[in-house]
């Protein structure tokens, strides 16, 4: 990560703009790339991942929810 909280640039494969793949890293701004073919100079930068929305946690958390719903319904048997 940067000191501004941000994780630094990765390789980027193709321009956002006009998905050309001759890019050239530049110095200024810090991490930002130049498209030989638009001459865009841009970033990119991820700001967070929804872990909330990731298909393999959802069904994580199902299954959690599940066995907890078993597991409560079980235990009202036996006190029952």
């Amino acid at each position: 990560m940067t000191d501004t909280g941000r994780l630094s640039s990765a390789a980027i494969y193709y321009c956002p703009f006009c998905a050309e793949e001759d890019l050239r890293p530049v110095e200024d701004p810090q991490g930002a790339w130049r498209c030989t073919a638009c001459a865009r100079v841009f970033t990119v930068s991820l700001e967070a991942v929804d872990a909330a929305h990731i298909p393999g946690r959802l069904r994580e958390q199902a299954a959690l929810e599940k066995a907890h719903l078993e597991h409560a319904e079980s235990h009202k048997e036996t006190t029952s």
